[in-house]
């Protein structure tokens, strides 16, 4: 049989436990051969791609991403810490933006950390009123679990000073005035009163997040919590956009969110896994973020509370079940201790089983006790290595050295057997996968300070997680995640070899070719042209 593609110049990966190889021949989308059998399927019409000493990989798959807000942000104010680190220039961007927008239309910004700040405390009301007095601001902290609103957003929202807190949910207050810190649950009230985006506005998100994805390696995705922006709208916005990666969607079950809806109409859990657009997971958040404040633990955290629990615990069992008996694959937000072990505890009781691979999101600061019985029930963490790059020293300050070394423990995981899932959960970090491996195998902070050195991982492990790990995740690790013969062509060719540089070149790394299927949705210097 001829190959369409022939790789070879370079070293591939196939993946963990099967190493390398020197050739690999594609056909019709899937690998076709490996080593001296892959240069024996050169035809005359075989197109050959010389690695030049790079390195070919598995393409990268992002396990728990949100893909539609993280295009909607691309369009908002950006206040990421690796631009913006005073509140002076948080307030300068959001005056600059108001003064090109109508009065009364919403300014919207993304991604501060108040922890990386020259004060290292959030903004506050006053100053976005005095940034934008004509238009009502949000801006979302990079967790995306809180964010501060000026006081026509409040008034939008009809938030007052006696505004009482919704379950799960924080309105904060100083000596009774609103301080413009909406937290938790309490979001949904600032999210009901702005504009729901268009139906074009969603697929132009959809297909620029894809290309932003593809140009990073990513060939597969997940989107979770989808429904939380402009509810059953976004479905059919998936369905009508055309986006790059292979989607694995999971819908909100929160109370406010669609998955009840969505389970009254054909977007059922689905089981192929070739399909572009697959509904697999209901998503449930129990608790908030370590770097917030707001993830719960049973220990306090140093400045004093233990965080806050979305749902009392008869509340969360309840949604489990609920999911699991509709078949569902439950997908449950959880960071701290105590969060854990109610998603646990209720997932236990409503019979997780290997089969089901129910999975625990972020699961930061997991027991040894609460990884044993997770394996037992073969309950996957989808843990973000990145969050120790970008939140670690904050971790630090808010939960000690102790508590901070041991969080997302990836060598624990592997080593006992789990299949972490390395992810992002972009638009909360980058979508970098280079500085993903680069903390995995490093455990540095982006202040250079090493958390819990004995969590390293190798170079090939950490690929793996970012790759087969995300496959396994979502029930497709038979047609992806490792380059043998019959597998899925999604593969991504880097710059380098990543396999023989030093750690501190991984940052620098990027992805010359990105295939989906054999097809070049990603193609830096037109090798494929």
């Amino acid at each position: 049989m001829t190959a369409d593609v022939i790789l070879t110049g370079g070293r591939i990966f196939r993946g963990l436990h099967a190493g390398f190889t020197e050739a690999l021949s594609l056909r019709d989308g899937r690998v076709l051969a490996l080593g001296d059998a892959a240069l024996d399927t050169a035809g005359p019409t075989t197109r050959r791609i010389d690695l030049g000493g790079r390195v070919a990989i598995p393409a990268f798959n992002e396990a728990h991403m949100h893909l539609l807000p993280l295009g909607l942000t691309l369009r908002q104010v950006q206040l990421r810490a690796s631009e913006v680190r005073s509140h002076a220039e948080i307030t300068t961007r959001i005056r600059t933006t108001a003064a090109a927008t109508p009065p009364g239309e919403w300014v919207l910004g993304w991604g501060y950390d108040h922890g990386a700040l020259d004060q290292q405390r959030h903004p506050t009301v006053t100053e976005l009123h005095r940034a934008a007095p004509n238009n009502p601001v949000f801006i979302m902290r990079t967790c995306g679990h809180m964010g501060v609103a000026n006081s026509a957003a409040l008034r939008e929202a009809g938030i007052g000073h006696n505004t009482p807190d919704p379950e799960g949910g924080v309105i904060e207050r100083r000596d009774g005035a609103l301080t413009g810190l909406i937290q938790e649950r309490a979001l949904t009230l600032i999210q009901r009163a702005m504009p729901k985006p268009s139906q074009a506005w969603m697929i132009d998100a959809i297909e620029a997040a894809g290309q932003h994805l593809a140009a990073r390696g990513f060939a597969s995705a997940t989107d979770m919590n989808v429904g939380m922006t402009a509810g059953l709208d976004e479905i059919t916005a998936y369905q009508s956009a055309r986006p790059l990666q292979r989607m694995w969607l999971v819908l909100a079950a929160n109370p406010e969110g669609i998955a009840e809806a969505a389970a009254m109409q054909p977007w059922r859990p689905g089981d192929d896994p070739q399909a572009m657009l697959r509904w697999g997971g209901a998503k449930v958040f129990a608790d908030g973020s370590a770097g917030g404040l707001t993830a719960a633990f049973f220990e306090p955290y140093l400045q004093g509370g233990t965080g806050v629990f979305t749902f009392p615990t008869e509340t969360m069992h309840a949604l489990l079940a609920r999911y699991h008996t509709l078949g569902w694959q439950l997908d449950i937000h959880a960071i701290g201790d105590a969060a854990i072990e109610q998603v646990l505890t209720g997932m236990e009781a409503a019979g997780a089983t290997p089969d089901r691979r129910h999975r625990i999101e972020h699961c930061g600061f997991v027991t040894r006790d609460q990884r044993r019985r997770m394996l037992a029930r073969g309950i996957i963490p989808v843990p973000q290595p990145l969050f120790m790059y970008e939140f670690g020293d904050l971790y630090a300050r808010n939960l000690g050295a102790a508590r901070a070394e041991a969080a997302y423990p990836m060598r624990s995981w592997l080593d006992e057997g789990h299949h972490p899932s390395a992810s992002s959960d972009a638009p909360v970090c980058t979508t970098d996968p280079f500085l993903n491996l680069f903390t995995m195998v490093t455990r540095e902070t982006n202040q250079g300070t090493v958390l819990g050195a004995d969590q390293r991982l190798t170079i090939e492990e950490a690929v793996h997680c970012a790759t087969w790990c995300g496959a396994y995740s979502t029930f497709a690790e038979t047609t992806r995640g490792t380059l043998e013969p019959g597998m899925d062509a999604d593969i991504a060719v880097l710059s380098q070899d990543i396999f023989g540089c030093p750690p501190e070149a991984l940052p620098i790394t990027r992805a010359d070719i990105t295939l989906r299927g054999g097809i070049a949705i990603h193609d830096r210097h037109g090798e494929f042209a």
